[in-house]
This record gives structure tokens, sequence and C-alpha cells, in this order.
């Protein structure tokens, strides 16, 4: 059964449903790190807002301590939420977004359900930036699918 997802998007249902499976399928180091590159993968898409790159990187920079069992759960969680708390002081939806792609894919070291809401989020900025563009929405999803099959092999 599909999980329908926590945020208003515009989707490709069968992919994402494809995509569903392979994170139920997927370790929790694997999904951490997938959902990392997720969040990497849409930063470019930052408009004239400035992203605090710092502070996400140190997110992800913790979440990868994680992985190597030198950072608690606590931390990784801290560290997510303070990009959560940087999202709300966005101006602009775009940034917004990102920075919650971001925060969700830092919290997969706390929850790895996490990594289905971020992959959800990085679709959410394509499609603010792509206008609702179905291509460029596919397109995102099936490079998320590509990526976690590389991750989970």
């Amino acid at each position: 059964m599909s999980e329908k997802p926590k945020i208003k998007i515009t989707d490709n249902p069968e992919l994402r449903i494809e995509l569903e499976k392979l994170v139920g399928e997927a370790s929790h180091v694997n999904l951490a790190n997938w959902a990392m590159r997720c969040a990497q993968h849409i930063l470019h898409l930052s408009n004239d807002e400035p992203v605090d790159l710092i502070l996400i990187n140190n997110g992800f920079d913790l979440l990868d301590l994680w992985q190597k069992n030198k950072a608690t759960v606590y931390e990784v969680r801290k560290a997510a939420l303070k990009i959560h708390e940087e999202a709300r002081k966005c101006k602009t939806e775009v940034n917004r977004t990102i920075l919650r792609t971001a925060g969700h894919a830092v919290s997969v070291g706390h929850m790895r359900e996490h990594a289905l809401v971020c992959s959800d989020y990085a679709i959410k900025a394509i499609q603010l930036v792509a206008v609702n563009n179905s291509e460029k929405i596919t397109e995102e999803r099936q490079w998320q699918i590509q990526e976690l099959k590389k991750a989970n092999h």
C-alpha cells in the first residue's frame, strides 16, 4: 500500500510507489547517504536569498559521523532542528523547501522515515522552480530511484 506524502506535491505516483519499496528495503545508513545526496542534488536551485550552506554542511558532517558511531542520534536531531529553524526564517518558498529537504536528510539519522519526506521535499523544490513541469518532476524521481538503487548495492 502506498504511503501518502506528508506534504502537498505534484508527483509521478508510480515512481513514488517504486521509491517507497526501495526505501523499505534499504539499510538505515544507506538511506542516510541517499537522503544527503537528494538534498545536495537540489541545493543549486536556491534563488536570490542565500542559503546557509555552513549550517547544512555541518548537519551533513554530523550525519556522516553518526554513520560511523561517532555522533549520537540526539546530536543529529539537534542539527536537523537547527536547519528547520533556519527554514522558518526563509522569505522564499524555494529556499524554505531546500532547507526542509536538507533538514529531513539530516533527520534520517534520527528516524529512517525522514528519508521519504526528504525526497518529497526535493520534488517540491523541483515543482516550485520548474512550475509543475511533470517531465522535470519525473526526471527527479527517476534520479532518486537510481541513486537509491546504487546505495542498496
